[in-house]
């Protein structure tokens, strides 16, 4: 398998562990009620719409049930025969013709941000904690405007959450959804890999110094973001890797570059120079 990413593949993630846990899986054969189906496409952010039938929805008409995965070309229609799956096949959504029937399929999560019923739970109730203390420090400054406006915008993302288990932003509350604690470093695109993959760097002499500053700047703009009531503190983990994080995830790297700089020299056990004529 060969990914093709840009730099903003240390930017936060939700966890691998979730996002495997969470997927569904359906068999031909396999006793599963409609209503279960349709309960855990929910849970794992699809959307159900009859009409705009794009990625990441579903929608009904009686026994069958047709999915666009949210990473894929072609849509999975499953039919049912009361509460067994009687056949499973891949389609085009725009012309509805079947390309193949599948004998099992895996339904991979619409978002990277979510969590298990229990630990959106445990993130609700750590979120208010933080902010009934956080509006406690902003009015102890006298920042009226600023309590106003970080309550106003934390309840109404706790009651998105509560009732849909979304909201427009919910990246800056991943440390209590992933559980990690405060400061820890958050999951990203490199710990969807295997432990033995390969990263190719190219233009390293420009990408490096990226990785390099994309912390800092995460850091600044967030700052903005904390001190005048638009988020809470626990979003400035909802943040890149820091240079030295993003080191510790790579094992076997190859840099490319016309004008490697002395970084790359150093790194590198064998160095190969390509000479077009």
């Amino acid at each position: 398998t060969i990914i093709v990413a840009s730099v903003s593949c240390i930017y936060g993630l939700g966890s691998p562990r979730d996002y495997k846990e969470m997927l569904l899986k359906v068999k031909v054969g396999e006793e599963i009620s409609r209503q279960r189906i349709l309960k855990k496409l929910v849970q794992i952010r699809y959307e159900r719409n009859n009409i705009d039938f794009s990625r990441g929805k579903f929608r009904v008409r009686g026994d069958l049930i047709e999915i666009f995965p949210a990473y894929e070309k072609n849509a999975i229609r499953i039919e049912l025969w009361g509460d067994e799956v009687e056949r499973l096949s891949s389609f085009d959504p725009l012309t509805g013709k079947v390309s193949k029937c599948i004998d099992e399929i895996y339904i991979y999560p619409a978002t990277h941000y979510l969590a298990p019923p229990d630990r959106v739970n445990y993130a609700l109730d750590a979120i208010k904690k933080e902010l009934k203390q956080r509006l406690k420090e902003l009015q102890g400054e006298g920042k009226l405007l600023e309590v106003q406006r970080l309550e106003s915008r934390t309840n109404y993302d706790l009651e998105m959450i509560k009732e849909v288990g979304y909201c427009t932003g919910i990246e800056n509350y991943s440390r209590y959804f992933d559980g990690r604690a405060p400061g820890e470093r958050p999951f990203c695109l490199l710990d969807y890999f295997p432990q033995n993959y390969l990263l190719f760097i190219d233009e390293s002499h420009q990408t490096i110094p990226q990785l390099h500053a994309m912390y800092g700047g995460d850091r600044s703009r967030k700052d903005n973001l904390v001190n005048y009531g638009f988020r809470l503190p626990s979003a400035y983990d909802n943040r890149p890797l820091k240079f030295s994080e993003f080191e510790s995830l790579t094992n076997q790297v190859i840099y490319i570059s016309a004008t490697p700089s002395i970084y790359e020299f150093k790194r590198s056990s064998q160095i190969v120079e390509q000479i077009i004529r």
